[in-house]
């Protein structure tokens, strides 16, 4: 399994340790953000395989992170699209699309489910 590069945008404390242990365990790198804000920032600053993206969080939703992120993207040429993965109890899957999101897991999910994407995705 190919080693990832992922940014978890996550308030969430209790989740993003859980998160954080399965994806170390698995031999990802996980980077942490607590809000919207801090996932355009760390974006801006390194280069991700995927992100997961929580939809309800502080200062900045992840419906107005991940638009950020595709602009960012669109100005920036030499970005690649990055894989948005939307976790959340949202369950308004369009909403999470239409933002920009690639895809969808909806809150508990679990991490054969975030296997099954990063496969999908051909990230693993």
């Amino acid at each position: 399994m190919r080693k990832l590069s992922i940014l978890l945008a996550e308030d969430d404390e209790m989740i993003r340790k859980i998160t954080t242990f399965y994806l170390n365990r698995n031999g990802h790198e996980v980077d942490i953000a607590k809000n919207g804000c801090e996932a355009v920032t760390r974006f801006k600053s390194k280069q991700y395989d995927v992100i997961l993206m929580d939809i309800q969080m502080p200062e900045m939703d992840g419906l107005e992170a991940v638009k950020q992120i595709r602009l960012i993207e669109q100005e920036y040429l030499a970005k690649n699209h990055i894989t948005i993965i939307a976790v959340t109890t949202n369950s308004n899957k369009a909403e999470c699309l239409n933002a920009g999101m690639d895809a969808y897991a909806q809150k508990p999910y679990s991490f054969e489910d975030l296997s099954s994407l990063f496969r999908t995705y051909n990230l693993v």
